[in-house]
This record gives structure tokens, sequence and C-alpha cells, in this order.
């Protein structure tokens, strides 16, 4: 069955995927390690492998993680979507600011 996920791919997604896919291949082959040992560390089929290195886009964001750990990029992806290194998201929180702010009248209890 075919993924929908496919037919809405924009071609940037579908290009950083390949990327990626072709990182992970190059880093292995740099490695010296053989695409089988590593599907056996991940846990995973050779298959499953192969289309990673391929960027095949319905493969799990789970299987590129392992991948990205037992080649030695654990951390890769722990910073990629960092509130605090989001540019959009803090010019998006200035302009929530309130132009103003005024104290609450306190209640008088006599």
């Amino acid at each position: 069955m075919r993924s929908a996920v496919l037919d809405v791919l924009p071609p940037a997604v579908r290009r950083s995927l390949a990327k990626l896919g072709a990182d992970l291949a190059t880093a292995r082959r740099k490695r010296g390690l053989t695409v089988a040992a590593v599907a056996e560390r991940m846990g995973i089929s050779k298959n499953t492998y192969l289309r990673a290195e391929k960027g095949d886009p319905t493969v799990m964001l789970g299987v590129y993680a392992m991948a990205l750990f037992v080649l030695g990029f654990g951390d890769a992806l722990r910073d990629l979507i960092d509130p605090a290194k989001d540019d959009v998201g803090l010019m998006l929180d200035e302009e929530r600011l309130p132009k103003r702010v005024r104290m609450k009248k306190r209640r008088s209890t006599a």
C-alpha cells in the first residue's frame, strides 16, 4: 500500500531526505561498516536500512535516529528545533508582547 505522504511531499523535503540518506551511506562506508553490520546493530532488516540510505520518506524517524546513533551522531537530533535558536518563533513572541502593562488594583480588606 502506497503512503499518502509520497503524494504531498515537497521536492525540497525529498531532496533533504535523499541527502540525509546519502550522508548516512557515506558515514557508514568511511567507518568501514557493511550494510548488514549497521542493520544488525540497529536491530532492523538490511532492506529497511537500505531504504533509509536512499532517503525513503516512509522509513520511520526512529530508524533514521538509530542510524545516526550507531554511526556516532547520537546528538544530531537533540538541538534540531531548539526554541532558543528559532528566529521566527522568537520574533513572533516579541510581536505578541503587550504594548502596555497595567498593574491590577488590589482590593483593600477593611
